[in-house]
């Protein structure tokens, strides 16, 4: 529901960071009780928009006006202060607290001068309960909440500020198909409550169904804003992104050869509670993927191959050699590269430079001595940089501070530089813009021509059908389809997975 009033404005927004200008002139205005859709590629400066926004980087030059009054936003106190509220793609929550401390931390309530427990948790509850969420405790600790949980938890700390305008940075990255249906309820219950929505989603689809007008940025600069979501093609979109037309772009690749060895052989693999009897092989430059629901068992299926978790049955075989169930060095010696979905937490040392995660798992090789050699650590690290053309092409600079589809071919980056007979891949384009998205499809072809098995998980159809050779439907920790992906569509896959889950 957009009312027509003007609550932010930007005007001519510039930052400026050593070496690099991050944004070059940005204008962007949001109404009173609009979802305002930011697209643009990874390094296109969304997310140092948002950071000005939060107070957490100063602009150098440009004017920001709130209800048509010049601001200053100092600090992230200073933006709450103002009504704005930022929800990070990569959750903020504090392990250690509870639900209702997280979602008070910062602002608790208080009584004669004391921090009132009783209310907090009163409140809480009222919050979580208009999130679809009231089976959440608020005096859980939140570390033992998944993900998705977690996010709740922070989008329920945004509205205890009362806000007037909140940024949702990826919001659904870690939501299954029923829980965006539910971010999508509440958005729109908060902006029918006149509250402005800023909204960051690499997902396209989701901009049709939440969003009333869009703001494109390109290279750090506005290339067009206020764009009405109903009339702007998807066409159009990925050309103001991208100059490309399409926003799956697959590389043709050969057929795979009949008489190809047997890389990965899976037999029965068992999990009690999570998934049961699955068996699957890939072939020598074979792209095999699992399609299912969020909590289907997918990513579990992955990790028990890669030795993450430990299966109570069944075996997992490399090249004819059965590989020791829940060890990960005995994966890695065997050929075993993953790539796992939160890469942030699970993949990269965000805070080390780009060349220590490059040859995270090529210590051995790496070292001399027993002490490790930083010279040929930049030396390997400069090969990947080159072929996998990582922006910008510095060895040193620290890992946090490159874009998602960056950090994403970092870690391709670490497993094309150890060597991998089998590489896993789940959820390989989250986050990832549409430009890096064909980048990365481009090198995943690559690695298979050259005779890497590879084996892909991911949430978006046309990526896991488009990319793969044979394709597992997995439905309530149970393998119901497999067969050549030519032959399947998406409507039949989710066919499968609905009828999988209702058996």
């Amino acid at each position: 529901m957009v009312t027509g009033d003007t609550f932010l404005t930007m005007r001519g927004t510039v930052k400026n960071f050593p070496g690099a200008k991050a944004l070059d002139g940005v204008d962007l205005d949001v109404r009173t009780g609009e979802v305002h859709c930011v697209l643009g590629q990874n390094g296109a400066g969304k997310s140092t928009l948002i950071k000005v926004l939060a107070g957490a980087h100063q602009p150098n030059d440009g004017e920001i006006h709130i209800d048509d009054q010049p601001v200053t936003i100092t600090s992230p106190v200073a933006a709450l202060r103002l009504g704005i509220a930022t929800m990070y793609q990569e959750l903020d929550v504090v392990d250690g607290l509870t639900v209702a401390e997280n979602i008070f931390l910062g602002h608790e309530l208080s009584r004669a001068g004391l921090s009132n427990a009783g209310a907090m948790i009163a409140r809480s509850r009222e919050l979580l309960a208009q999130l679809g969420h009231a089976e959440i405790s608020p005096r859980l600790e939140v570390g033992r909440l998944s993900a998705a949980g977690k996010q709740v938890v922070s989008m329920a700390r945004a509205l205890s500020r009362k806000a007037r305008l909140i940024v949702m940075d990826e919001p659904s990255a870690v939501l299954d198909a029923e829980e965006v249906e539910n971010l999508f309820r509440v958005v729109r219950e908060v902006t029918a409550a006149g509250v402005a929505i800023i909204y960051i989603s690499h997902r396209l689809e989701e901009i049709r169904q939440v969003g009333d007008r869009i703001t494109v940025l390109k290279n750090g600069r506005t290339v067009a804003t206020g764009l009405d979501v109903a009339t702007t093609s998807t066409r159009e979109l990925i050309t103001l992104m991208t100059g490309r037309t399409e926003e799956y772009v697959f590389p043709p690749r050969p057929s795979v050869a009949a008489d190809a060895a047997e890389v990965l052989n899976v037999e029965d693999l068992a999990l009690p509670g999570t998934f049961e009897g699955v068996s699957l092989q890939i072939r020598a430059g074979e792209i095999v993927g699992l399609a299912g629901l969020v909590g289907s068992g997918r990513s579990e299926i992955l990790e028990a191959i890669c030795g993450v978790r430990r299966p109570s049955a069944g075996r997992v075989l490399v090249d004819g050699r059965r590989l020791r169930p829940g060890s990960v060095p005995d994966a890695v010696s065997a050929g075993v590269g993953l790539c796992p979905e939160e890469r942030k937490s699970q993949g990269l040392l965000l805070d080390e430079p780009l060349y220590r995660n490059i040859t995270l798992s090529s210590f051995a090789r790496i070292a001399r001595g027993g002490f490790l050699d930083e010279h040929r650590e930049r030396r390997a690290a400069m090969r990947q940089i080159t072929g996998l053309e990582l922006r910008p092409a510095d060895p040193n600079r620290v890992t946090r501070t490159f874009s998602g589809g960056n950090q994403q071919k970092i870690l391709l980056g670490r497993w094309l530089e150890h060597g991998c007979r089998v590489l896993v891949l789940d959820e390989p384009t989250r986050g990832v813009d549409v430009g890096a998205r064909a980048e990365i499809y481009k090198l995943i072809a690559e690695l298979a021509a050259a005779g890497t098995a590879i084996l892909v998980v991911s949430s978006e159809l046309p990526e896991v059908l488009g990319l793969s050779d044979t394709i597992h439907v997995v439905a309530d920790g149970r393998v119901v389809h497999s067969g050549p992906a030519r032959d399947i569509d998406e409507h039949r896959v989710l066919d499968l997975v609905m009828e999988g889950e209702a058996a």
